[in-house]
């Protein structure tokens, strides 16, 4: 046992959607690490609307408990990943925040704390990556969102992250509404470090239907909101219907020179190719303004909670 235990106040917040089979086990690794290294700390599961016996092995884990903080926060309904999180990171109250936003247990007990001892060097948020933990979808999702972000801190598969209390309050000064929590960790501005890890046993994330699309949707969004790509890819078609606006006219003008066409289709065709090359150029301003605005406010995204229980 550690007699000089540390001071700071540690959350830690699980994210939990039907995983009735694995999450006592989660439970029971993360307290005993926090228990024997914290004099104080708190747990904080939040359900997302599971449809499974996950809050009933909960319950059952927390009848196991003393004095241990030991809370979950129930959604009213499957709300997803992202704003389950950002309701359990609001409810927490330590000096560093764990987010623990899958049920993997291919890390190490130590390594919990290798985190933590990091972030105690001067980073603000310090994550936790498997060396063998990453997809192919994933791989080719980061490739793109890194390529188009122009982030300093470049984006990857992570298995979990602690957070300072500066980097929250940090977070929350850019916006209210956090649609992707990892590309705005990576555009707060405070230092970070990723600590790569060797998984002690091969563990691959199952992901059902439900997880799939929110999965999907939040991909797609983050690549509108944090990248450049939908521009990138507006002016680029914009770019070929304005060549294919001006061989339509230099063809409109060679068949009247050459030909007799029909009268009035002449007039009619440069009518066209003009007003559509117009028309074209309106389209890159505004989507490039709608860029500029997405990227200063977000869409409203609130989390909906149905109740929150102290189970010890």
């Amino acid at each position: 046992m550690i007699s000089n235990k540390e001071k700071n106040f540690i959350s830690a917040v699980i994210y939990v959607y039907n995983n009735e089979k694995e999450i006592e086990q989660t439970l029971t690794n993360i307290n005993n690490i926090l228990k024997e290294n914290f004099n104080k700390y708190e747990i904080i599961c939040v359900n997302d609307a599971s449809t499974d016996n996950s809050f009933d092995k909960i319950e059952n884990f927390a009848k196991t408990l003393q004095d241990e903080i030991l809370t979950t926060i129930n959604m009213s309904y499957y709300q997803g990943i992202e704003l389950s999180m950002n309701a359990g990171v609001d409810f927490a109250i330590g000096d560093f925040i764990y987010e623990f936003d899958n049920i993997m247990n291919d890390y190490s007990k130590e390594t919990i704390m290798e985190v933590y001892n990091k972030c105690l060097e001067g980073y603000d948020i310090v994550s936790a990556t498997s060396q063998n933990n990453k997809t192919k979808t994933s791989s080719i999702f980061y490739k793109i969102f890194n390529k188009y972000s122009h982030l300093e801190y470049k984006l990857q598969t992570e298995t979990f992250r602690i957070l300072s209390r500066r980097a929250i309050n940090r977070i929350h000064s850019i916006s209210d509404n956090i649609p992707y929590r990892k590309a705005i960790y990576a555009n707060c501005g405070l230092k970070i470090y990723n600590l790569i890890y060797n998984p002690y046993r091969k563990e691959t994330r199952k992901f059902n239907k439900k997880v799939k699309e929110t999965r999907k949707e939040t991909a797609i969004n983050s690549l509108i909101l944090f990248t450049n790509i939908g521009y990138k890819f507006a002016i680029t078609m914009s770019a070929i219907m304005i060549l294919i606006t001006f061989l339509v006219a230099i063809y409109t003008i060679t068949v009247f020179i050459k030909n007799a066409p029909v009268q009035g289709w002449t007039t009619t065709m440069l009518f066209l190719s003009v007003g559509f090359l117009g028309l074209f150029i309106i389209l890159s301003i505004i989507i490039k303004y709608l860029e500029i605005l997405l990227n200063l406010i977000f869409k409203k995204n609130n989390y909906m909670i149905e109740s929150i229980n102290k189970l010890n």
